[in-house]
C-alpha cells in the first residue's frame, strides 16, 4: 500500500463523453487537458481520432499545442488516443484505424480487442486465431512505430468466465505484440468484486505484466468496488472517470476512487496539496460539461458531510468521528450542519454561530429560531436546499440584518400576442432616501421581474452584474388545489465561488418568485460588503 504507486488514468473526455447528456466540445477537450494535468493525472484518454470530425480536429489542434502533451513545463501527465484493432482480415499497414492513432500525435495508444468468445463469433463473425492475429499485429505494428501500447481487454471478465484459455490466450498475444500494459475490462459492468479478484490474481500469476490495468462500469452499481478489488489484488492501474460519467450507468468515478485508495488504503496516487481540490476538480469537470452535478456523490458532494437529525448534528460537533468517515477538508468539502423541522438545537445554534460565534445552545435566541423555522417549514418552505434564505431568517432574528433596499411596489403583465419578450414589469425600489421606478421586458413575468430588479439594483449595487441565477425551481405543494395550489420556488444564484440557494412559498408563484429573488439579490450585496460573516 504506502510506497505502492497506482496510476490513474482518466477516460472521462472519451469513455466519459459517451454517457448519455455529456458533451465536450473541442475547446472543452482543451480546456479540461489543460486543468486536469496540473493535478497530475498519469494518463488522460482524450478521444478516439478518425472516429468523428471534433475528435480529429481536438488532436490536430492538440499537435498545434506540444505542451499538452506531457513534455514541456514540468507536466508529467501523457495523453493517450484510443482506438481498435485493425479489422478481421486486415493487416495493420492497411488500417485506417491504426493508421488515425499513428498521426493524432499522441505517444500512448490504448486499443481494444476482443476476448469474449460471444463477441468473436456473434461480432466479429471470425475464429479464435484470426481474434489472436489481428491484436497480436495490431499491437506489434504500433509499439514498432515508437509508442507505448495499452491492450483493453473488452469484456474481459464475461470472457474469462465463458472460456478461461481463450479469454488469456488474448492477453498472451497483446503482450506477444508488444503490449506494455493489459487493461481488464467490465464492459458490461455486471461482474462481482469476488470474480475481479480472482481474474486479477489468475493474470498476474500467468503473466505478470508491467501494468495491469481495470476498467469497471457501473451497470450493478460496483465499478468502484470492483476497481478497488482488483488494486487489493494486485492491478496497479485505475481507469475512470470524474463524476462517474460514461456510458449506461457510467465508468467507475474517479471522484470516490482517488480518496479511496489514497487516504483510506493509503496508497500513492496525488501529492496532498491536489487531494484537497477533489471537490473543486469535480464540480469544475461537472460544469465544463454542462451536467447536473450529483449532490450526493460520496466525498465530494454536498451533502456528504451533511447533518440533519439533531441528535447526529449534537454528536458530530462534540467529535467529528462519532458521523465523519475523514476530515472533510481533506477532500476540499466542508461539514455543513442543516437546519429543518427535524433539527434540533444543536443544528441550529451551530448555524447561528456563524454570524454570532458565542452564541449558546439554551440561548432564548436560538429556542426563538427553531419554533419560526419549524412554523416556516410547516407552510412549505424547505431551508435544506435554501441556506441562503436560512442564513437571513436567522440574522434578522439576531437583530444583524437591514435589507440593503426594499421593494415597495411592483406590477407585471403579459401578452402572449407580443411574441418573444410577452411580459413587462413596472417595479419601485427604495434604496436609503432614494426612491426609482423602472419597467423592463422578459421572457414571462418572473423573467420580465428579475430583470427589471437587476438593472434597477445594479446602478447602486454594481455586484449586481456580476451575479447570476444559475437554477429556478418550482414545486407544487397541494396538488388538490389545482392551480389556486401553494408554489414552492427554489432560486440558486452565484457570485465567484459563492452560491446561495433562497426560497418563496405563495399560492402566487409571482409573488414566491419575487421573494426567491430578492433574497438572493440581499445575499450578494451582503456578501460584497462583507457583512455576510460566516464561520465554518
Amino acid at each position: 500500500m504506502a510506497g505502492t504507486v497506482i496510476s490513474i488514468y482518466d477516460t472521462t473526455l472519451r469513455d466519459g463523453a459517451q454517457g448519455e447528456g455529456v458533451h465536450f466540445s473541442v475547446k472543452d477537450k482543451l480546456v479540461y487537458l489543460q486543468k486536469i494535468q496540473e493535478s497530475g493525472i498519469h494518463y488522460i484518454e482524450a478521444g478516439w481520432p478518425g472516429s468523428n470530425p471534433k475528435d480529429d480536429e481536438f488532436f490536430r489542434q492538440l499537435s498545434l499545442n506540444r505542451p499538452f502533451n506531457g513534455k514541456e513545463n514540468s507536466i508529467t501527465t501523457k495523453i493517450a488516443a484510443f482506438g481498435s484493432t485493425c479489422r478481421v482480415n486486415e493487416s495493420p499497414e492497411k488500417s485506417e484505424v491504426l493508421a488515425g492513432l499513428l498521426s493524432s500525435g499522441a505517444d500512448t495508444l490504448t486499443i481494444f480487442g476482443k476476448t469474449w468468445k460471444l463477441h468473436v463469433g456473434e461480432v466479429l463473425r471470425t475464429d479464435k486465431d484470426e481474434n489472436l492475429r489481428i491484436i497480436r499485429e495490431s499491437i506489434c505494428y504500433l509499439v514498432s512505430a515508437g509508442k507505448e501500447v495499452f491492450f483493453d481487454a473488452e469484456h474481459f471478465f464475461d470472457g474469462w468466465v465463458d472460456n478461461p484459455d481463450f479469454a488469456l490466450s488474448c492477453l498472451k498475444a497483446a503482450l506477444e505484440g508488444g503490449a506494455r500494459g493489459l487493461i481488464l475490462c467490465d464492459t458490461n459492468g455486471g461482474a462481482f468484486p469476488r470474480e475481479i479478484s480472482r481474474g486479477v490474481e489468475t493474470v498476474l500469476k500467468e503473466f505478470n505484466p508491467e501494468i495491469l490495468g481495470i476498467h469497471a462500469h457501473n451497470d450493478g452499481g460496483l465499478a468502484v468496488a470492483n476497481t478497488l478489488a482488483a488494486v487489493e489484488s494486485g492491478a496497479n492501474q485505475i481507469q475512470g472517470s470524474w463524476n462517474g460519467f460514461g456510458e449506461r450507468c457510467g465508468n467507475a468515478n474517479l471522484s470516490t476512487l482517488i480518496p479511496w485508495l489514497q487516504i483510506k488504503l493509503g496508497y500513492d496516487i496525488l501529492q496532498p496539496g491536489v487531494l484537497q481540490k477533489l471537490t473543486h476538480l469535480s464540480r469544475y469537470v461537472a460544469e465544463l460539461a454542462n451536467y447536473p452535478f450529483d449532490e450526493k456523490q460520496p466525498f465530494v458532494g454536498k451533502s456528504a458531510f451533511a447533518h440533519k437529525a439533531g441528535m447526529h448534528a449534537d454528536a458530530v460537533l462534540k467529535n467529528k468521528r462519532t458521523f465523519e468517515h475523514i476530515e472533510p477538508s481533506l477532500v476540499g468539502n466542508e461539514r455543513r450542519i442543516l437546519v429543518s423541522d427535524q433539527s434540533g438545537r444543536a443544528n441550529i445554534c451551530e448555524r447561528m454561530r456563524r454570524f454570532r460565534p458565542e452564541i449558546e445552545k439554551d440561548d432564548p435566541l436560538v429556542e426563538e429560531a427553531m419554533d419560526k423555522i419549524k412554523k416556516a417549514e410547516n407552510e412549505g418552505f424547505q431551508f435544506e436546499t435554501a441556506e441562503g434564505s436560512l442564513d437571513l431568517l436567522l440574522m434578522d432574528i439576531l437583530g444583524e440584518y437591514q435589507p440593503p433596499f426594499s421593494l415597495e411596489d411592483y406590477h407585471v403583465w403579459s401578452d402572449p400576442l407580443r411574441g418573444e419578450l410577452d411580459s413587462v414589469a413596472v417595479i419601485k425600489i427604495r434604496v436609503e432616501d432614494k426612491s426609482v421606478h423602472l419597467a423592463a421586458e422578459g421572457d414571462g413575468p418572473v423573467h420580465a421581474l428579475d430583470r427589471a430588479l437587476r438593472r434597477t439594483l445594479s446602478a447602486f449595487f454594481p455586484v449586481i452584474d456580476e451575479s447570476e441565477l444559475v437554477d429556478y425551481k418550482v414545486r407544487v405543494l397541494d396538488g388538490s388545489r389545482g392551480t389556486g395550489a401553494f408554489v414552492r420556488v427554489i432560486a440558486e444564484t452565484r457570485h465567484g465561488l459563492n452560491t446561495w440557494g433562497t426560497i418563496g412559498v405563495s399560492s402566487n408563484i409571482l409573488r414566491a418568485s419575487a421573494k426567491a429573488l430578492l433574497e438572493a439579490l440581499y445575499l450578494v450585496i451582503l456578501s460584497d460588503q462583507g457583512k455576510l460573516t460566516r464561520k465554518v
